[in-house]
């Protein structure tokens, strides 16, 4: 038995709700993945203004707003039978994280959204780069490269940049 397959097995014994946790993590762990996949000259949907009212807690949700955000996700998961261990495997390592490492998360998809092409183009160089290194050396790139001007940056990144047959699948 492989690892997604336990692991979906794993999941099908949660209870009802500990199962929706997951389903909507997941939901948002897609929606951050996809939006990095989108074309590129699309924009952020508007954000609401910060004094409006924010919707509730999942418990607070009403039954037909649950099965609603339910249905998205079971949408998502029936149609991309190739994505669902990654879906999977999104949500419970979203389930991992402690409340900080979520903001993070978090702010690092609105970051990202964002981006200008030409910015997200030079983060998926950095990205390419630093995968490799240990942490101390990503942390001392990360810092060599915030200190840097946009031009050195895009320089380097050209310099540095991986040829297309190194580059992970």
């Amino acid at each position: 038995m492989t690892s997604t397959n336990i692991n979906t097995n794993r999941s099908t014994h949660r209870s009802p709700n500990r199962l929706s946790t997951l389903l909507c993590a997941a939901l948002l762990a897609c929606a951050g993945t996809a939006s990095i996949g989108m074309a590129s000259a699309q924009t952020p949907p508007p954000r609401p203004a910060q004094d409006a009212p924010q919707p509730p807690e999942w418990e607070r949700l009403s039954p037909a707003q649950r099965e609603a955000i339910v249905a998205v996700m079971r949408e998502r998961w029936n149609s991309n039978p190739r994505e669902r261990a990654r879906m999977l495997e999104h949500a419970e390592r979203w389930q991992r994280m402690t409340p900080e490492q979520r903001r993070s998360a978090e702010q690092g998809k609105r970051r990202w959204e964002q981006m200008t092409p030409e910015q997200r183009k030079e983060a998926r160089a950095a990205f390419e780069h630093g995968r490799g290194l240990p942490p101390a050396e990503r942390t001392a790139l990360r810092e060599k490269l915030k200190a840097m001007t946009p031009e050195e940056r895009r320089e380097w990144l050209r310099t540095h940049r991986k040829p297309r047959d190194e580059r992970r699948p």
